[in-house]
């Protein structure tokens, strides 16, 4: 019998998503403000394209290791003490990142805010699986929360450090707070309303699907260096495209952030009339035209591709999330750190060699090779089996 009650501390069931969302934010907006402080770090500091996107790969790196571990860990036990911890971890990070003008410290933190990225990801992933008993469109609205905190990010960067320069970074730590505060009821309800036991939901009545599940990660691994290669270097390309200057870039990077969220929520949409594998096909087809957009498209033009490939790269986000969760249904956990957080910090660690690219011939030489990742991953997806429907986790009356 459903629930019909407030499970704890007054938390509707209902507002258990949108709580998990809203944290999903306050701890994606430290993967985009990575992105977002290159540019000042350029300038303040004089650090080359390589230079600047090696602290992309300091966050990314740390992260790409850590999260399956995560995910391993919390398929034997629960840890949702795990959220509000990571999330402060990832503010503190980002927060020390500016002060001091020592290249390697600077590395050190944006380290410490992967880490905290990498922690987060796979336990919020299963508790938002346990919270919509499987629902794809409530995976969507999780996810949803993580686009809009990349796209919050620039915006937020930029103002802090137009008032203070660098040296303001420690104000960025207030996300965290919010996120790390917001987590607590959250949690309370998840508990409340799902069964006790084991740390990720199993369907013992299904057999992993690995080969599956590795020609996606394989996948997402192509759409992470697209995405993650348009973040480092889209305001840079903004200004050299348009003519404009530091606020063109600001705005590029912040269509492309929007246009993840809009996309993630329409893919979620559109799972429900057509299969996640066909919906993600065509998605890859439209991001190689939107890619190709970007690149060679001069003018404000380019502002409409960078919203389609946005658009293109993340209606299959939170799809693959939970088709990597139902290929491996027997270790959820993994899955999640795999497909939302490893597969995606991969992508930071090709920005250093797009960096040296750049600085050796320029942006448009350096995104080109961006344009064909898009179709190799529909050549990845394109055969692969939607899986059954996994049971929906029932919720216990109180009655």
């Amino acid at each position: 019998m459903p629930v019909k009650c407030l499970p704890a501390k007054g938390v509707p069931v209902k507002k258990i998503i949108p709580l998990l969302s809203v944290g999903h934010a306050c701890v994606d907006v430290y993967q985009g403000a990575v992105t977002a402080l290159v540019p000042f770090f350029v300038a303040e500091r004089e650090y080359s394209y390589a230079a600047a996107s090696g602290i992309v790969l300091a966050a990314s790196l740390l992260s790409s290791v850590a999260q399956p571990l995560f995910g391993a860990l919390t398929d034997r036990r629960p840890m949702p003490w795990l959220l509000p911890v990571s999330t402060f971890l990832a503010g503190l990070g980002i927060a020390l990142s500016g002060l001091g003008g020592n290249y390697a410290l600077t590395l050190a933190f944006a380290a410490v805010s992967g880490l905290g990225v990498a922690a987060y990801h796979p336990e919020s992933a299963r508790v938002a699986r346990r919270a919509g008993r499987g629902s794809h469109t409530a995976m969507s609205w999780f996810s949803v929360g993580g686009n809009i905190g990349f796209a919050l990010a620039p915006v937020l960067v930029s103002a802090v450090i137009a008032t203070g320069g660098l040296r303001a970074t420690p104000f960025l730590v207030v996300p965290a707070l919010v996120g790390s505060v917001l987590c607590v009821p959250a949690l309370r309800a998840v508990a409340a309303v799902a069964p006790a036991g084991g740390g990720a939901a199993r369907d013992t009545g299904r057999t992993d699907d690995v080969a599956s599940f590795v020609n996606l990660s394989l996948a997402v691994i192509c759409r992470s260096v697209v995405f993650i290669g348009l973040s480092a270097f889209i305001t840079f390309y903004a200004r050299e495209r348009t003519g404009g200057g530091t606020t063109a870039g600001t705005a590029a990077l912040f269509v492309l952030y929007v246009g993840g969220a809009v996309g993630t929520v329409l893919g979620g949409n559109l799972a429900v009339r057509w299969d996640r594998v066909t919906v993600v096909r065509r998605s890859y087809l439209l991001s190689v035209v939107a890619v190709a957009g970007i690149v060679y498209v001069p003018g404000p033009a380019f502002y409409l591709f960078v919203a389609l490939a946005s658009a293109g790269l993340y209606v299959p986000f939170s799809l693959q999330v939970t088709l990597g969760q139902d290929y491996l249904p027997s270790r959820v956990g993994t899955a999640s750190g795999v497909t939302l957080g490893l597969t995606v910090s991969v992508g930071g660690l090709v920005s250093p060699v797009l960096g040296a690219l750049a600085d050796a011939t320029s942006l448009r030489t350096a995104l080109t090779p961006l344009i064909v990742l898009p179709a190799v991953a529909w050549l990845l997806v394109r055969g692969l089996p939607e899986p059954a429907l996994p049971q929906t986790v029932a919720v216990p009356s109180t009655r």
